[in-house]
């Protein structure tokens, strides 16, 4: 029976990244919908869950994307929603690239440092990628400031984390204005920077000056770079005794990830490939 992925996109047009990388997955068939809300995909579900009997619904799977990561969650719960009994399929959400980024981007910190018990930092820690990777980072026990050039936008992201990892140790950080990076970064042996394409969030100096940072992940692959003095194919580079990484050097474990989240889906009809779920695939592939 041929595995069929129907890809939910919230966007008008169906991200032709993700298209690429279920066809490099194995998928036999994609079928491929650009703006899909919670108002209009319970009939697209149905499809899914009735054409089908339970013993091989596994042979069908649902992909959400866009570039709204808030749009992507609620469709995942609308989704969910919609099943019941046996009648459900097994789901994937990477908004934006969000869970995977984020699952590779950690994991690939956790190489180098141990989690639990780390002080880190996450510069644009309020968007889709970096919250996740705040998220995650506070689950495995990492003590974690949110960085943000608005105060109230980083104690927002606090409080979101906060709601999906009660025992967070998390607070919000302001980087409008950095007059000491030193200071700073005073104890944090982790850095994240996962802002906008294209902006500079730690300028020239600013990473040698860290003293006691074991590593630093630059998720930005567009110039110019979000921390000045990493590459983007840095991969567990050093520099200044801080493993550097960059974007494409975080790449490559992206991809993977996201290739085997995809085959994943065809083991089995109940699967919900969340944040917390795909950072445990990253941290198994890791290991394996």
């Amino acid at each position: 029976m041929q595995k069929i992925l129907l890809q939910f996109d919230t966007d008008p047009l169906p991200s032709s990244f993700d298209r690429v990388v279920a066809v490099d997955a194995g998928v036999d068939q994609l079928m491929s919908y650009g703006g899909v809300t919670c108002e209009n995909v319970v009939p697209l579900v149905h499809g899914a869950m009735f054409t089908r009997g339970p013993e091989d619904l596994k042979n069908t799977a649902i992909f959400i994307g866009g570039s709204g990561v808030k749009d992507g969650e609620k469709l995942l719960r609308r989704v969910t929603e919609t099943f019941f009994g046996p009648l459900r399929v097994s789901v994937m959400m990477d908004s934006n690239g969000c869970n995977t980024t984020a699952a590779a981007a950690v994991v690939s910190a956790a190489r180098h440092q141990q989690l639990r018990g780390s002080m880190a930092i996450v510069l644009g820690g309020t968007g889709p990628v970096g919250q996740r990777v705040a998220r995650m980072l506070a689950l495995r026990g990492a003590r974690v400031r949110i960085a943000s050039r608005s105060l109230q936008r980083a104690e927002v992201a606090c409080q979101q984390v906060r709601a999906s990892v009660p025992e967070a140790v998390v607070e919000p950080v302001e980087t409008a204005v950095v007059d000491d990076w030193k200071e700073l970064l005073g104890g944090t042996q982790i850095l994240v920077s996962a802002g906008a394409a294209g902006a500079e969030l730690m300028p020239t100096g600013a990473l040698e000056a860290a003293g006691d940072l074991r590593v630093a992940i630059d998720l930005n692959a567009v110039p110019p770079a979000g921390v000045a003095g990493i590459k983007p194919a840095d991969k567990a580079a050093e520099r200044d005794g801080t493993i550097c990484y960059g974007a494409i050097g975080v790449g490559g474990l992206k991809m993977r990830i996201h290739r085997i989240a995809v085959q994943r889906l065809f083991e089995r009809n109940d699967l919900v490939l969340d944040a917390e779920a795909i950072l445990e695939l990253a941290e198994q592939l890791d290991r394996s």
